[in-house]
């Protein structure tokens, strides 16, 4: 990430790095994650334009065999009932059969601090990666993306109710799965990478559709009203078309698996997502990125355009 001047960056705001994590705290720190591969690093900073350069914990190492010992990837930070967790995907080095989402706990006021204690792999019914959870309403849901014997797609998103941040309970309910040309691309057809926003009644699940190699990664969305019953599938209507997509004038391709967060202020509303700088560039080339955004009259979140590396944009309200 380049300050171009005192009150303005520009991206990507680190040099490397997928599945970017960005969750403001009430401490009016912002704890930052991506995928490492081989460990979960965790960036503490005051500053949304600032993580990169901000101090690096890393929080946890794997066995050297095992279950969980390969393949970290996507490391989201949660708190939930007073505790820190973190949700990451791993495997135990025999690919996608043996992929799951675990769970560490942390009793410390400061994630960087205390000790992270493993509470295992979440149950879920089909091997999966992208764990994520949501908060509303008094209840806990989990919802990740599943690999089943599909003939057509790869994975899709299922929903399930939490006794606790650890544990689920009830059955499993699909929510997506690809289904247009847009979630296809890449040579596999593609629904990861769940997260939330809750505004103005209604809760909007995004998630990431296509191959993330693919120019065409990007993303799409769900809608539902808050107070709705969000493990019944009838509660949800699909957006027939992708809501952030690549930008061929701005240099900006396969951006998706996001996060959410606000300015210091709380005034903005931030997407901080990672993308590919050139045409059919590799996963290997993904950057994470940020960029403000607005809602539509009809009160929807209304991405727009991938931003340029060359543009200066101003910082989050209250740095």
């Amino acid at each position: 990430m380049t300050l171009t001047t005192n009150k303005t960056f520009r991206n990507p705001i680190m040099e490397s790095g997928a599945d970017p994590w960005m969750y403001r705290h009430t401490d009016g720190c912002y704890y930052y994650m991506v995928t490492c591969g081989d460990r979960l690093d965790l960036f503490r900073s005051i500053t949304m334009s600032g993580v990169a350069g901000a101090r690096k914990t890393t929080v946890w190492l794997p066995p050297q065999e095992g279950p969980g010992c390969c393949d970290l990837w996507a490391p989201e930070i949660h708190f939930l009932g007073e505790k820190w967790y973190i949700y990451f995907t791993a495997s135990d080095g025999s690919g996608d059969a043996g992929r799951k989402i675990y769970v560490l706990e942390n009793e410390n006021d400061d994630p960087t601090q205390g000790e992270w204690n493993e509470k295992g792999a979440i149950k879920t019914a089909l091997p999966g990666l992208d764990g994520t959870v949501l908060q509303h309403d008094g209840k806990l849901y989990f919802m990740y993306a599943g690999y089943g014997n599909y003939p057509d797609y790869g994975s899709a998103i299922y929903a399930v109710a939490m006794d606790n941040p650890w544990t689920v309970s009830g059955p499993e309910v699909l929510l997506t799965k690809p289904e247009y040309d847009w979630e296809k691309q890449g040579g596999m057809a593609i629904n990861e990478g769940p997260c939330f926003l809750i505004r103005y009644g209604k809760v909007f699940l995004i998630y990431s559709a296509s191959t993330t190699w693919s120019d065409d990664y990007g993303l799409g969305m769900l809608t539902s009203d808050a107070d709705s019953d969000l493990l019944d599938p009838a509660s949800w209507t699909k957006s027939d078309h992708p809501v952030f997509v690549k930008c061929v004038e701005n240099g900006v391709y396969a951006p998706g698996h996001n996060s959410f967060t606000q300015s210091p202020d709380g005034t903005e509303d931030w997407i901080v997502y990672h993308a590919i700088p050139t045409s059919e560039g590799g996963m290997e080339n993904r950057q994470p990125r940020m960029q403000k955004f607005g809602w539509t009259a009809q009160g929807e979140p209304d991405f727009g355009k991938p931003v340029s590396t060359e543009t200066d944009c101003p910082l989050p309200a209250g740095e």
